[in-house]
């Protein structure tokens, strides 16, 4: 067996219950309606879906913390919800995994919910419920509150899931990585949007080359020396100490100092990519904070979201998953 595999292994057998993590950012409802297509609408036309099943899932940043509870660490989270039915349907589904929910907030916006409409294993549609609003300054201040009483008991680690749905506003980021560094907690990043500014210090950054694109300013060729090239630009302009960059069929680059290195892909056959970015997330944060180097954490991470994507919908990978596949 490989060193890193064995290193992979005593973590997730004998440490990931130890790691106490913290999400914050956008949480969101995902839903699934499984059906039949057999005919075409006499009315439009469009597919008659006979539907068969509906599933509700985490998605957002509850998948984030739904993708660590399932590597078997200790989870918080905090985030937004409405006053309506999908709000509650989020929190019990948070409930039934054991999940933190102290540091959630409720407020008048809908809960934000995708539902998706499948023909056996085909996406036909889907439908966004959002109300892309920022937190007020109130709010802000509460979420704040509720952050920092989690971090008065033992926290390890806290991620930032970021949607740009408008809950990691620039100054609740700021805040977090404040309070974080002041407790000596490392903070890692999914990132959206342009505005980078809000991360400035975080620990570390896991862009995808097309958001790696976003924030250079132009293109990135999705080859080593370029994908490089950029992730070092934005390293030193945003006093990023670490950056891992998600590569798609690429695997994935991981950047610290001056070191860089490449993981291939472990996906063998792909089905759906929804979700692999929080796999990705969860899988490395979760590694990194248990004690494995960036690189066998991100080799870990990898192997997960190799998994993750084999899956129809939003997947969160189990820890006897990825031990499983290391036999």
């Amino acid at each position: 067996m490989a060193v890193d595999n064995a290193e992979i292994l005593d973590f997730l057998k004998n440490k990931a219950d130890r790691c106490r993590i913290l999400v914050v950012g956008d949480l969101m409802l995902d839903q699934y309606f499984y059906g039949t297509v057999t005919r075409i609408s006499p009315e439009a036309p469009v597919p008659v879906n006979l539907v068969k099943g509906i599933r509700n899932k985490l998605g957002g940043a509850a998948n984030v913390a739904h993708n660590l509870s399932r590597l078997g660490c200790q989870v918080y989270i905090s985030g937004a919800i409405g006053e309506d039915n999908h709000g509650d349907i989020l929190k019990s589904l948070l409930a039934e995994l054991s999940i933190d929910r102290s540091g959630i907030i409720t407020t008048k916006q809908r809960t934000i919910t995708k539902i998706r409409i499948l023909g056996g294993h085909q996406q036909m549609l889907r439908l966004d419920f959002e109300d892309k609003e920022d937190l007020s300054k109130e709010q802000e201040m509460d979420t704040m509150k509720l952050v920092h009483h989690i971090l008065s008991g033992h926290v390890d680690g806290i991620i930032l899931s970021d949607y740009n749905k408008g809950f990691c506003t620039p100054d609740l980021c700021r805040q977090v990585i404040h309070a974080a560094h002041e407790s000596n907690i490392p903070v890692f990043v999914d990132p959206k949007g342009v505005n980078w500014d809000k991360y400035d210090g975080a620990d570390c950054i896991t862009p995808n080359v097309k958001e790696l694109s976003d924030i250079i300013g132009h293109p990135v060729n999705n080859e080593d020396e370029d994908v490089v090239q950029a992730a070092r630009k934005i390293m030193e302009k945003y006093h990023l100490p670490r950056m891992v960059v998600t590569r798609s069929e690429k695997g994935m680059t991981v950047l610290s100092g001056t070191r860089e290195h490449t993981i291939p892909t472990e996906a063998k056959e792909v089905f759906d990519v929804s979700g692999a970015g929080d796999t990705v997330l969860a899988a490395f944060a979760a590694g990194v904070t248990g004690g494995l180097s960036l690189e066998i954490a991100a080799s870990m991470a990898n192997r997960a979201a190799g998994i993750g994507v084999g899956k129809v919908g939003t997947y969160a990978v189990s820890r006897e998953e990825i031990i499983k596949s290391l036999a």
